[in-house]
C-alpha cells in the first residue's frame, strides 16, 4: 500500500517465524531469536518458582502464597477434577509442568522486546504433544498391566458386534494414536501464530500511519493502536486458555487410557 512520498506499508508474514540465525547457522544446533525467546522464558519460569519456594515455611510469604495458589489451581481444577483425587495427585506434577510451560511460551508473544510466542513454531508444540502422548500411553499400559491389554481396551471396545470392528478399530486407532497428538500440536501452534500476525499487523500499521503516511491518516493510526491494545488483551486470555486446554486434554486422555470402556 503506497502513501504520501512513496512510503509503503509492509505487513507481517510467515518470515517472522523463521528469523536469521544468530549462532551455528546450517547445523542442527542453529540458534535464532525464537530459540533465545524460549531460553529466556524457561529461565524466567524456573527463577519465579525457585524464588517462591526457596524459603518455604508454614506461614507462607506473599511469593510462596502466589506460587501455591498457582500450583493448586492446576492440581484442583485440572488434575483432580479430571482424574479424581488419587490419580490427580499422581499426575499433577506433569500437568503443572505442561500448563506453566505452555503458558510461559505463549505469553512471550505480548512481552516487549520478545514479541513472539515461543510456541508459535511447530517444534515446541510438538514436543509438548509428544510428552502428553507418552504420558497417556504409559498410563494406559500401566493401568491395564501390559501393552496388549491396553491396545485391546482402546481399539476393541466391548459390547460391539465383531463385524463392526472392521470399521471401528481403524477409526479408534487413528483417533487415539494419531489425531490426539496432532490436534494438540496444531491447535496450540495455530492460535499463537494467528495472534502474532494480528498484533504485528495492528502495531506495524499504527507506526506506518503515525510516522510514514500522510498526516491526515494519523486518525487511522489511533484506530489501529486501539485495535492492537484490544488484541493484546485478547492474546493474554488466549495464552492462558490454550495452556488450560492443553493441560486439560492431557488429563482427559490419561483418564481415557486408564479406565475400562
Amino acid at each position: 500500500m503506497a502513501a504520501d512520498g512513496g512510503a509503503s506499508f509492509h505487513g507481517p508474514s510467515l518470515a517472522d517465524f523463521f528469523p536469521a540465525p544468530i549462532l551455528f547457522e546450517g547445523t542442527i544446533f542453529e540458534f535464532n531469536r525464537i530459540t533465545l525467546v524460549r531460553i529466556i522464558a524457561t529461565a524466567a519460569l524456573v527463577l519465579l518458582f525457585w524464588l517462591a519456594s526457596r524459603n518455604a515455611r508454614l506461614v507462607p510469604s506473599r511469593g510462596q502464597s502466589l506460587g501455591e495458589l498457582a500450583i493448586d489451581f492446576v492440581r484442583s481444577n485440572i488434575a483432580e477434577e479430571s482424574l479424581g483425587k488419587e490419580l490427580g495427585r499422581k499426575y499433577a506434577p506433569l500437568l503443572i509442568v505442561i500448563f506453566f510451560g505452555v503458558l510461559t511460551m505463549n505469553i512471550t508473544g505480548i512481552i516487549p522486546f520478545l514479541n513472539i510466542a515461543g510456541s508459535s513454531v511447530i517444534g515446541l508444540p510438538l514436543i509438548f504433544a509428544i510428552i502428553a502422548y507418552v504420558a497417556f500411553v504409559a498410563a494406559g499400559i500401566k493401568a491395564h498391566h501390559g501393552g496388549g491389554r491396553f491396545l485391546k481396551s482402546q481399539l476393541f471396545p466391548p459390547g460391539v458386534p465383531w463385524p463392526v470392528y472392521i470399521l471401528l478399530t481403524p477409526i479408534e486407532f487413528f483417533s487415539t494414536f494419531i489425531l490426539r497428538p496432532l490436534t494438540l500440536t496444531v491447535r496450540l501452534m495455530a492460535n499463537m501464530l494467528a495472534g502474532h500476525l494480528l498484533l504485528v499487523l495492528c502495531f506495524a500499521a499504527t507506526s506506518f500511519f503515525f510516522f510514514e503516511a500522510a498526516s491526515a491518516l494519523s486518525v487511522v493510526g489511533v484506530v489501529t493502536f486501539a485495535a492492537g491494545f484490544a488484541f493484546t488483551i485478547l492474546e493474554l486470555f488466549i495464552a492462558f486458555l490454550q495452556a488450560y486446554i492443553f493441560a486439560l486434554l492431557t488429563a482427559v486422555y490419561i483418564q481415557l487410557s486408564v479406565e475400562a470402556h
